[in-house]
Formats: C-alpha cells, structure tokens, sequence
C-alpha cells in the first residue's frame, strides 16, 4: 500500500538531487510554504485513507490549492508589509504535527487489534 508513494517519493528525490536547478533567494520563503502545504496535504490524504473516506478529488484540490493559498497569502502580505511567513509556518507544523500523531495512533491500535486476534 506504502510501496508506491515510496517509490516516487524516492525517484522524485533522486531526480531532484541530479537536476542543477537553484531557486532564486527571492522565492526561498514561498517554495518552503509551498513545500509545507503540499506535505501537509499528503499527510492529510494518509489521515483520510486510513480512516477510509479518502476522495481522490478533494485531495488533488487540497493538494493545489492548499499550496496556491499559501503562496499567494504570503507574497499579498510582504508586498503589504506584513511578515506573515512565521505565522503559516506554525500553522501547518501544527497541522503537520496533529495529522502525524493521528496516523500514529491508527496505526498503534490497528496493530494492537491484529495482534489480539
């Protein structure tokens, strides 16, 4: 079931560590943001399938525009003044934190219920 995200994770990876590509220390703040939202929804999407009402379509949504939102929240308020990344850099380590611990203890109790019968 893990193998397959797995595997593209880790050719995505490998990929990413052969390609000479640099981003632009102007948008350093805006890929991280980027980057946390985008984890945050694969985290969400395993929460989801492991309770089973996992929708393929809401996923690939959250996944954007979880991404899209943050990035432009982000830019609207340093072109504003307003340092914002700090704040949504909590936010999603909170949700990050929050649907790790959730998945962990899924899985605890699913183990512990294989393991009683």
């Amino acid at each position: 079931m893990f193998l397959i995200p797995l595997i593209g994770v880790s050719i995505g990876v490998g990929i990413g560590l052969l390609l000479p590509f640099e981003i632009p220390i102007t948008y350093k703040s805006y890929t991280a943001l980027a980057i946390l939202a985008t984890v945050d929804a694969i985290f969400g999407g395993m929460r989801a399938q492991l309770e089973e009402n996992f929708i393929f379509s809401k996923f690939m949504v959250s996944f954007f525009a979880n991404a899209a939102l943050a990035v432009a929240l982000a830019y609207f308020c340093n072109v504003l003044g307003i340092d914002i990344y700090m704040g949504a850099v909590v936010a999603f380590s909170i949700r990050l934190f929050n649907n790790l611990s959730l998945i962990r203890e899924f899985l605890i109790i699913r183990y512990r219920r294989r393991g009683s019968k």
